[in-house]
């Protein structure tokens, strides 16, 4: 058997070692003592704490869904939920998600407008906007982004989202017309298209069930972090071990300084250029409530969204408790945190708190272009990128699975 390395021991660098195990001999390397990466949890006072976000699980794919389901007892290890999501307005007033399918919950004079908005839009029909604040704009009009839309993504992306490009967007969002928004309105049609409208998590321990399931049987070697990997003779060199493969599920921030015997000189200043944002994740206490994700457009507080995680599965919480996540785009110091904390619905409580540096990729015009370049070239050299940060895409867990099954085929 040939022999791979991968790098990084998340979602993506497990999916690839159980789909490659059987053709060859793989080693994976993880930094952490634990696997997991981006949907690691772990127990703090007797509840679960997903340490960045909140992962569930389903696919519109078939081929990941058989895959993924080859490796767990759905109906023993998972429960089966509806994605229970509201929009937190300024005040009291909850609209349920997605908010263009509710706006009927708003005052008569701001209904108006909306349907204004939407006549407009369908009278314009046809019109391509390049960049993110246009195209909810043309696709929502001007009241709901005013409303929700614009506040809501400029606390997540940290910028003016004319800035933002539109290429990350594939199957995110729903896309309705304005007259199917109008439809939706007027008989109270709840919208179930989009892939997370209802998702499976783990009765026991969360994603990180996930992870450790996915880990069994694969050789890895854990706190290791590998600062240098080189071509020598047409081998790879790793920890003073030579593979024949490498797949990197790292942070293709670090290739530069790491890789030696092949030039990657030409993609240095591409790579120094990528930007990302990082988030804080604060494990709270909350009020009971029936909610799965809470998104918080108002500028009363930094905070952007309430993943209530509690919610999810009994087990998440100890006895008498019920716990989430209030997540702030970037590093927020605890002092800060704890004064938002008191402008937040469902009077958080705070326990602890995460900050992840890499969170949200952030592409440009160039991004994927670039990246594809650069992935052939390096793929040519038995060096391959996979995963979120290595591929430098806004993967949720069921794509990073999709993403993994796709480079293996092609190993």
């Amino acid at each position: 058997m040939e022999r791979v390395a991968v790098i990084g021991a998340g979602i993506s660098g497990l999916s690839v070692a159980r789909l490659l195990q059987d053709r060859y001999a793989v080693k994976v390397f993880e930094k952490e003592t634990v696997p997991g990466g981006l949907i690691r949890c772990r127990r703090v006072e007797g509840s679960l704490f997903h340490l960045c976000g909140g992962h569930v699980f389903n696919s519109r794919r078939q081929d990941v869904l058989d895959w993924f389901w080859g490796q767990f007892d759905r109906g023993r290890e998972f429960r089966k939920a509806d994605r229970n999501a509201v929009v937190a307005m300024t005040g009291s007033l909850m609209v349920p998600y997605p908010i263009e399918n509710h706006f009927y919950r708003f005052a008569p004079d701001i209904q108006r407008n909306i349907i204004g908005d939407l006549l407009r839009i369908s009278a314009v029909d046809g019109a391509c906007p390049d960049n993110f604040a246009d195209f909810l704009r043309l696709r929502f009009g001007e009241t709901l982004y005013a409303l929700y839309f614009k506040p809501y993504n400029e606390k997540v992306w940290r910028r003016p989202l004319d800035c933002v490009p539109l290429d990350w967007l594939e199957g995110k969002l729903p896309m309705p017309s304005p007259a199917e928004i109008l439809f939706n309105n007027i008989n109270h049609v709840e919208e179930k298209s989009f892939v997370h409208a209802s998702f499976w998590y783990g009765n026991t321990g969360g994603s990180q069930f996930i992870a450790d399931r996915l880990s069994e049987g694969l050789d890895i070697c854990y706190g290791t972090e590998i600062g240098q990997i080189s071509s020598v003779g047409g081998a790879w060199r790793i920890a003073g071990e030579s593979y024949d493969k490498i797949v990197f599920c790292g942070n293709v921030k670090r290739l530069p300084a790491m890789v030696q015997g092949v030039d990657i000189d030409r993609w240095t200043s591409f790579i120094d250029s990528l930007e990302f944002h990082g988030t804080t994740a604060v494990f709270c206490e909350l009020d009971a409530n029936p909610y799965s994700w809470i998104y918080q457009p108002g500028a009363e507080h930094r905070s952007h969204r309430i993943i209530c995680t509690g919610n999810f599965s009994p087990d998440n919480n100890a006895p008498g408790k019920m716990t989430g996540t209030v997540e702030f785009t970037d590093e927020v110091s605890k002092d800060e945190i704890l004064d938002n904390l008191q402008r937040i619905p469902f009077h958080p409580r705070y326990i602890t708190h995460h900050y992840n540096q890499y969170t949200y990729p952030i592409q440009g015009p160039e991004t994927r272009r670039v990246m594809a370049e650069m992935k052939a070239a390096l793929a040519e050299r038995g060096l391959y990128l996979c995963g979120r940060f290595a591929d430098w895409e806004y993967y949720n867990m069921d794509v990073a699975v999709g993403a993994a099954m796709d480079l293996c085929k092609t190993l």
